[in-house]
């Protein structure tokens, strides 16, 4: 049932007739945690209209049909028949929308290249759900002054059109023209400089526009996915040394606009609400982890809403961070007496990767009230990093060594963000990938560029940043790793597209494949345990074999010495095999493999023995 209202949610009205308007959905076919708007009319005289409201979404049933509406103060419109229910996940049982403008770019890719296992991984890529980026108040009408791109009610009824019956549909957005947007970068620079006055834009001309399109009758089947104001908030806990970040802290337009995105967005039943917060190479250490959970839980609590107005998280928007370094599980594995965690490459960084890094982050904003259901997005359009640099396995003797042989993470240094030379396309956009993550997602569409090698005068206030020119050196010391020859952000980079597909991991499957689909992919199942673990003794050395698992991406190797206690891990391979070199001839050493894939870890294999001998 949607109803058409404003104000406070408190009116008289006048009532008809006795009557049952029915839904749909059954009682029984709800989600356990339901959100609703309750509307009860008790009596056929004027009476109190009392709004119920644990989140949002629209309970499909009167007890009473409204004939005639008078309000005292404000007015109520009784519209039509039904809104969607608001779900915890809306990947989940989902297809997604496919954007035609992404496969346009994809097609004219295409056409450029010339090997045809080439072209064909292109075209099963374009047939993924991309996230539309609105990051100019033009984007939302589209046309001739978006480059010729859809306006955003033209995404919409392509989605539409998009949308097979009984299915839901996913539309995923990206909300970024933030005043002063990306403080600390000049290549997502964005229209609106950092001032009141442009803060009143955002909100008018942007928000309420945005807003207003999302709620039209129309669009009322479509899960509508907003990831908000990419490199916001997270610039407000690291970055307010710099003075563009310090003013968006100190004028507080940062934090008013994301609550007014969200107030306005929020009010939309068919919306869901992820911020983004950043990626682990970024807030993985305490240090900042801790504080970004206690400013977004304040922002978010100072919205009308609550904690109850986003639906979760995103991370790696736009980034190269992988989901899991398989070479690297153990942030604390002990090499010559030191953790790998303080290599110079992580830095004390105990988070490599995004997997542990999101569960992490779902811990703490537990831990800080908000509600078991929240869930993350991870954007997996760029962080594969596959292809023939790929490692097989860590090895050394001191942390550095270990670290470099073993990080599918090839960027010179964590800090490095644009048009990474090396990096691939990620994970499949997939529904529900594990216990605390709503979606694998393209959020940052494979081949649309970070910023421009060089300056390029543009009309959409996107600046120069020396990180995207590949000859820069950084105050790390080391140099940017960006691919020479791009345009400006968000403009098609053909060259990184091509890279991109020939690094994906997993590798692209193409015709003949049930990878080739629009729709997002379920969960696989976790792997199940390896078999046939065996051990070959040698001089300081074990060999380790094992029986390849389908589906793996890595194995784990753990070892306890002696016949008692806990076994830790002491490396990883991606192949089924692995030399253990740190052993002390003549000691007894007890071995067990997991196994590793994208669903999750398989319980330990059988026990294997083995004493190295001279």
């Amino acid at each position: 049932m949607q109803m058409l209202f404003g104000g406070t949610p408190t009116g008289r009205v006048w009532v008809a007739q006795d009557i049952s308007i029915g839904c749909p959905e059954e009682e029984e076919s709800r989600p356990k945690r339901q959100r609703f708007i309750d509307f009860r009319i008790t009596t056929l005289r004027s009476t109190k209209v009392n709004l119920m409201k644990s989140s949002k979404g629209i309970r499909c049933t009167l007890t009473r049909k409204v004939a005639l509406s008078l309000l005292a103060v404000n007015p109520l419109v009784v519209a039509s028949v039904c809104a969607q229910v608001h779900v915890d996940n809306p990947f989940v049982g989902a297809s997604g929308y496919i954007n035609p403008d992404y496969a346009k770019k994809v097609d004219a890719s295409i056409a450029k290249v010339k090997g045809v296992p080439l072209k064909a991984k292109m075209g099963v890529v374009k047939t993924f759900p991309t996230a539309v980026w609105l990051d100019r108040i033009a984007a939302i009408s589209g046309g001739s002054q978006n480059a010729g791109r859809l306006g955003l009610r033209g995404h919409l009824d392509a989605a539409l059109a998009q949308k097979k019956a009984n299915t839901p549909i996913t539309a995923s957005f990206v909300i970024y023209d933030l005043p002063g947007r990306d403080c600390h970068a000049l290549a997502s620079n964005g229209e609106l400089p950092l001032t009141p006055a442009a803060l009143e834009r955002y909100k008018k001309e942007y928000i309420d526009v945005i807003a207003a399109i999302f709620a039209d009758p129309k669009y009322k089947d479509i899960r509508i996915v907003n990831v908000i104001e990419p490199d916001s908030l997270p610039n407000l806990v690291t970055n307010l040394n710099d003075m563009r970040c310090a003013l968006a802290n100190s004028t507080g337009i940062y934090e008013e606009g994301i609550k007014y995105a969200l107030n306005k967005l929020h009010a939309v039943p068919n919306t869901y609400n992820y911020l983004d917060i950043g990626h682990s190479g970024w807030l993985g250490w305490d240090s900042n982890r801790g504080p970004s959970i206690s400013l977004y839980t304040r922002v978010v609590q100072g919205t009308s809403a609550g904690l109850a107005s986003v639906d979760g998280f995103v991370t790696n928007t736009a980034n190269t961070t992988p989901l899991n370094e398989p070479n690297l599980p153990n942030p604390e594995l002990s090499v010559n007496g030191q953790p790998i965690k303080s290599s110079k490459y992580y830095e004390w960084n105990p988070y490599f990767d995004e997997t542990d890094f999101t569960q992490a982050l779902y811990n703490g904003f537990v831990g800080a009230g908000w509600p078991s259901t929240i869930g993350f997005i991870i954007d997996t359009g760029r962080n594969g990093w596959g292809g023939p640099n790929r490692p097989a396995g860590a090895s050394g003797s001191d942390i550095n060594t270990y670290v470099n042989t073993g990080r599918i993470d090839r960027r010179l240094h964590r800090g490095n963000w644009c048009n990474q030379s090396g990096a691939g396309i990620g994970a499949l956009p997939t529904a529900a990938p594990g216990p605390h993550l709503h979606a694998y997602a393209w959020v940052k569409p494979p081949g649309e560029s970070d910023g421009s090698s060089t300056l390029i005068s543009n009309n959409e206030g996107k600046g120069f940043d020396r990180m995207c020119d590949p000859t820069y050196t950084t105050a790390d010391g080391v140099l940017t790793g960006a691919l020479a020859g791009a345009p400006i952000s968000g403009a098609w980079f053909h060259n990184q597209f091509v890279e991109l597909v020939n690094n994906a991991y997993p590798v692209i499957a193409t015709a003949g494949t049930a990878v080739a689909t629009a729709a997002l992919r379920a969960p696989a199942a976790v792997p199940s345990a390896t078999r046939g673990l065996t051990a070959t003794v040698g001089n300081s050395q074990v060999k380790l074999s094992w029986s390849p698992v389908p589906g793996a991406i890595s194995y784990t190797v753990q070892r306890r010495a002696g016949v008692t206690g806990a076994f830790t891990p002491v490396g990883s391979s991606v192949a089924a095999s692995y030399v253990d070199r740190s052993v002390t001839n003549g000691a007894d050493y007890d071995y067990v493999v997991t196994v590793n894939s994208m669903a999750g870890s398989s319980t330990p294999s059988a026990v294997v023995r083995a004493k190295p001998v001279e």
